[in-house]
């Protein structure tokens, strides 16, 4: 089952994740955490894990809306998207897909909320994608 949508990116890691906090933003998400596993694994763990951020986003109107019809719906929030170094050195940009998150809840009143937050990701990984692979299509 594919729960994810994504693009891979040759550039720099902070540059892929700095260019996908914007792409967010201009989406209209906010990043309310952002989770650097590799640090945290060296920390608690003392294992060496390559660079792997999560980005906690969420866009507050459409949080709102979802809340509004399913109040359960907190517990799948706030969206991630994850930045990875994948084994071919590529940069991976990986969002949840919203259909296969939303679908958990069996609410049809979701649907809109869902097909929306797909549109947006989708452009958030194009946005990416052409800004360190102009020549690529997402």
């Amino acid at each position: 089952m594919e729960y994810t949508r994504q693009t891979a990116v040759t550039g720099g890691f902070d540059d892929v994740v700095d260019a996908t906090t914007a792409a967010l933003k201009d989406e209209g998400f906010g990043v309310l955490s952002d989770i650097d596993i590799r640090a945290t694994l060296r920390e608690k763990l003392g294992e060496e894990f390559r660079q792997y951020r999560i980005l906690g986003a969420c866009n507050p109107p459409l949080a709102f809306d979802g809340l509004t019809e399913e109040i359960e719906l907190g517990a799948l929030l706030p969206c991630n998207v994850i930045v990875y170094e994948s084994d071919d050195g590529d940069i991976v940009v990986s969002a949840v897909d919203p259909d296969q998150l939303l679908g958990i809840a069996d609410n049809d009143a979701l649907d809109p909320i869902a097909t929306e937050v797909s549109e947006r990701f989708d452009r958030v990984l194009a946005a990416v994608t052409d800004e360190f692979d102009p020549a690529s299509e997402a």
